[in-house]
């Protein structure tokens, strides 16, 4: 669970790092009791009830909306320093000259939770190794893992899911790290920040606050209303209204004010924040930065050669394997193979060494744009607010959509007797952040047993087979394929897992991370009702 911190700490003018860490003055407790947290739309700071307050008059300036975006999937339908494995542009545009690093993280035992890293990976995929355990292979491209301790507001961070009964007015309040008034997928956000809601005539009508990643809502009426937000004094508002609406600041620089008129749901009512220029930075010696690792890290396993394939020129680093599965898989670096605390941790610098390393041993020539990636939803699929996962007793973890957020939360077991089947959010160790994924992709793939503890899971060239896309609070069934295409059979290069509709047109996937469930055939995809979706998990015959 996150934890608010209660001291002030250094503030970095310079935005590389700021760390910032205060005792709530508002504080309602909100700690789940149930499996999920309860959706609910607890408020974690609220004024005087009926407060009236004076609000100027702002005449705002007239902006507006972006088209929804689409990017994909040929590689030259990708703007300039866009992740063709995300649709979202990186911070530096050289890093997706480097070529994707695989790294096997550990899911059990227990102790390699949390692990680190996850969320900065555009594709993690999810697989059964056996007894009752999953592992992941994270897809690291053109953005690698980085400590952090978030910046934070003054108020407690939002724990629970969002729940849409009415029209959203909401987004982000994120960290504006370049000072240009504009909100990068790559800058992040800001939790604990108080949000207060006002109506046409200055009259309180709800309070909240921001979750680990810096998002709010509040459902509302069509009407006109003034959002507050209430800073800290070591923070201060970045440039107001910097482009077009989507992904602007609208708060004042001086009140923190900023005014919309609802119709329907809008969800780009934003807050840019930078440190502020008039305060003395405050050292604190029991702040201390995450240590700077990615993993934990165990063996390799032989689905590792398929993926590996597809992602031409890139490094998998894992910690050995046993000697059928070595024989097989790509060879690019190995760790340790431990067993304490689920396996070796690898330190970044490490990471990135490794990274430049293969860089300079590849050819350059390669292409990870194969999928195509659109703002907008399909007009298609059927309601869909939670994923639950059921691999085995021990083994549970679900997804929410937060329609606040816009992404799926992600939620897990502690893989213990007495509390199975209850789950915590699941957070980055790097950084304090719950992870979330734009979207859920679970794959059928044939499962074949080497030995009882050894499967030899297909996605070779020239598969497919059927899938379930999960975005925007809806699923779609979608197929994925690794036939070749036109590209491929001219340039003798491969491209990634790609995934289509029925028809075999291009699936839609959302601009942000995915999360790819690999299933057998036979496992069981059932609607529960109510938006309730139950993967259940069948491993071949033969396997532990």
């Amino acid at each position: 669970m996150i934890r608010r911190q209660s001291t002030k700490s250094i503030i970095n003018l310079s935005i590389s790092l700021i760390i910032i860490t205060i005792a709530a003055s508002c504080r309602t407790d909100t700690t789940p009791t149930a499996a999920l947290p309860e959706a609910t739309e607890s408020i974690p700071f609220t004024p005087t009830a009926m407060q009236v307050v004076s609000i100027p008059t702002v005449i705002p300036t007239p902006q507006s909306l972006s088209a929804p975006v689409t990017f994909g999937p040929d590689q030259n339908s990708f703007p300039e320093g866009y992740n063709p494995l995300s649709g979202q542009l990186v911070e530096d545009a050289n890093s997706l000259q480097t070529p994707a690093l695989l790294i096997s993280i550990s899911h059990f035992p227990p102790e390699a939770r949390p692990q680190a890293g996850l969320s900065f990976a555009p594709w993690v995929f999810e697989f059964y190794i056996t007894e009752g355990a999953t592992r992941f292979l994270s897809v690291f491209y053109g953005d690698y893992p980085k400590p952090e301790i978030p910046v934070t507001g003054n108020c407690e961070v939002r724990k629970n899911i969002f729940v849409q009964t009415s029209n959203i007015l909401g987004n982000r309040v994120w960290l504006d790290k370049n000072k240009n008034g504009r909100q990068e997928s790559y800058e992040p956000g800001v939790g604990g920040v108080c949000v207060s809601l006002y109506d046409e005539s200055g009259q309180l009508v709800d309070s909240t606050s921001t979750d680990t990643n810096g998002y709010y809502g509040f459902n509302v009426s069509a009407a006109k209303y003034t959002a507050e937000f209430l800073l800290p004094e070591w923070l201060a508002f970045t440039t107001q209204n910097v482009g077009d609406e989507n992904a602007d600041s609208d708060a004042d620089q001086l009140s923190g004010k900023a005014d919309a008129e609802v119709n329907s749901s809008l969800l780009y009512l934003d807050a840019g924040l930078i440190p502020s220029e008039e305060l003395i930075p405050v050292s604190s010696e029991s702040t201390q930065l995450p240590k700077a690792e990615v993993g934990p890290i165990r063996s390799g396993r032989l689905l590792y050669a398929d993926i590996g394939a597809f992602f031409q020129n890139s490094c998998l680093i894992y910690a050995f394997a046993s000697e059928e599965v070595l024989e097989l898989i790509p060879k690019c670096s190995f760790v340790a193979h431990t067993f304490t605390d689920g396996g070796s941790m690898m330190p970044l610098e490490r990471m990135n060494a490794i990274a430049e390393d293969n860089k300079k041993h590849t050819p350059k020539e390669f292409n990870y744009a194969s999928n195509l990636f659109t703002e907008e939803a399909p007009d298609d699929g059927v309601p869909a607010n939670q994923l639950d996962v059921y691999v085995a007793l021990l083994n549970q973890s679900g997804w929410t959509y937060d329609p606040a957020v816009g992404a799926w939360q992600r939620f897990v077991d502690d893989a213990k007797k007495e509390t199975a089947g209850q789950l915590h959010a699941e957070i980055d160790r790097l950084t304090g952040r719950q992870l979330k994924f734009e979207n859920i992709i679970v794959i059928y793939a044939d499962h074949d047993v080497v030995t009882p503890t050894n499967l030899d899971i297909h996605l070779e060239l020239g598969g497919g087979g059927f899938a379930a896309l999960f975005r925007d609070g809806r699923k779609y069934d979608i197929r994925w394929s690794l036939k070749t295409g036109e590209y491929e059979q001219t340039s003798g290069r491969r491209v990634p897992i790609h995934f289509v509709n029925a028809d075999g047109s291009p699936a839609a996937l959302k601009p942000g991370h995915t999360w790819i469930f690999v299933a057998t055939p036979y496992s069981i995809l059932s609607d529960e009702g109510d938006g309730i979706w139950n993967l259940r998990y069948y491993g071949p015959e033969g396997a532990k």
